[in-house]
């Protein structure tokens, strides 16, 4: 299913330097510093069920594409009145398989099938029930337990993304264990008053730090507790996802009557924004004191349809892309921050337009940004080239923050990052047979963008 040439050049030349480069570094370990990974899988280190368990019903990019073609979510495995044989939901996804075609589903799925489990035919209704079969029994050996494929795949350290109110405890579980799992403070639920149960969550904020939330020195302090808890069982980064790029750097007093109406429910749209806005500059100032990177991911539309989420819930592929406005989002953190050598911000777009207009020439002016790799709809080899092509020039390299996976699917970890080594091996060559780099450079860069620049991005 795999050639060994898939997204290097075609020009025999280029093509040459790229198997080169690429020799150079698809041995290099993994570092996954941002993803979604269960952190009960580390923990508990159980089995996985079976295949439409992996690979179908959680994946959001798999889930998309079969509704856009009108399969039920209910035949998938989902809602009320759902499919519950495993068995039916792999044989429609298989017979189906066509419709990933070009698409990086195609490619992270025909990877896991192959090298991962040793299957030679992609998913069809002719081969369905023998590979479902396949599949589970290998899923009931030691050898594809989470823990197993970790030290199979060459991971060096998994992040994963949790709630500010989560207790952490897979991760205390996973201690006695070799492999480096850390967390990652996601505060979203305690800083975004459209969230639901914002004021209760906050309550519960309060009581895990024994700081009273409800008042804004207080609510500052106790995500600065909590933080630092999070940083001594290993986190080394916050992560916060936003609709918009929006920032603000108020007076203390316009701040805390902001969060006094939204704690009682009394905030508007506009308020519930200029609160997000705020809190990502309080964010960026206590970055400088406990050392935590920032991870910034906007411009997402969440759960476009009201139909869906109502009946099927979250993170059913209905987030749409949305505008983003970076450099006026920004610059009230970059006023307030943006020079201090402390901060490390990574952004993370699904606005592509932003890239040569906004967000590369922020990062190549302003000392504390990093650009984040291509993020959900184009973590694809066109949009990890469209990024290079258009970040290069005003960014550099050395103003990106390398490649991490984001990702739930652990099976497509490998593959996500074979897929970005490929392409920037293509790029770097490409640059080597046009006389832009010499051959040493390239061989310098190529590890970098594997490895190098994520683990000082995210300090590991």
């Amino acid at each position: 299913m795999l050639h060994p040439d898939r997204l290097l050049p075609p020009d025999p030349a280029t093509r040459a330097v790229a198997r080169d480069l690429l020799a150079g570094v698809q041995s290099l370990p993994l570092v996954c510093p941002h993803g979604h990974t269960d952190p009960r899988w580390w923990g508990e280190d159980p089995a996985f069920p079976d295949a439409a368990e992996l690979l179908v019903i959680p994946d959001h990019y798999v889930v998309r594409m079969l509704v856009s073609q009108g399969v039920p979510f209910e035949a998938l495995g989902i809602g009320m009145g759902a499919e519950t044989d495993r068995r039916a939901v792999w044989r429609t996804f298989a017979s189906h398989y066509p419709l990933f075609r070009g698409t990086p589903s195609r490619m992270w799925i025909d990877h896991a099938l192959s090298e991962v489990f040793g299957l030679r035919e992609r998913p069809s209704a002719a081969n369905a029930d023998a590979q479902f079969d396949a599949i589970g029994e290998m899923l009931a050996t030691p050898a594809f337990r989470p823990r197993a494929l970790y030290d199979r795949f060459g991971i060096e350290v998994i992040a994963t993304t949790d709630d500010a109110l989560s207790d952490l405890r897979h991760h205390e579980h996973a201690q006695g264990w070799h492999g480096r799992v850390i967390p990652t403070y996601r505060p979203d639920a305690v800083t975004d008053p459209e969230a639901e149960g914002y004021a209760e969550n906050v309550e519960r904020l309060g009581d895990l730090t024994g700081e009273d939330a409800t008042s804004w020195r207080g609510y500052l302090a106790a995500h600065r507790r909590r933080r630092l808890w999070f940083s001594d069982r290993g986190a080394t980064a916050t992560d916060h996802g936003h609709p918009t790029a929006a920032t603000l750097d108020l007076e203390e007093a316009q701040a805390s009557a902001l969060f006094q109406r939204a704690l009682r429910g009394h905030a508007d749209a506009s308020e519930a924004e200029a609160l997000r806005a705020q809190m990502l500059t309080e964010f960026a100032r206590m970055s400088l004191d406990d050392g935590l990177v920032m991870q910034l991911h906007a411009g997402s539309r969440r759960n476009h349809s009201r139909g869906v989420l109502r009946r099927y819930g979250r993170d059913r592929g209905f987030d749409i892309p949305a505008r983003t406005d970076w450099v006026g989002g920004l610059r009230p953190l970059l006023n307030a921050v943006g020079m201090d050598p402390r901060l490390t911000l990574i952004l993370f777009t699904l606005d592509e337009s932003s890239y040569a207009r906004e967000l590369a020439p922020l990062a190549g002016a302003y000392p504390c940004l990093r650009l984040g790799p291509p993020w959900w709809f184009h973590d694809s080899p066109e949009g990890m080239r469209r990024f290079r092509e258009q970040a290069l020039e005003t960014a550099g390299f050395e103003n990106t923050a390398g490649f991490n996976d984001d990702t739930r699917a652990l099976p497509s970890i490998p593959a996500r990052h074979d897929v970005a080594r490929r392409v920037d091996c293509a790029m770097l060559a490409e640059l080597v047979t046009t006389h832009r780099l010499d051959e040493a450079e390239a061989h310098a860069i190529a590890p970098r963008l594997a490895v190098g620049l994520a683990r000082e991005a995210y300090r590991l």
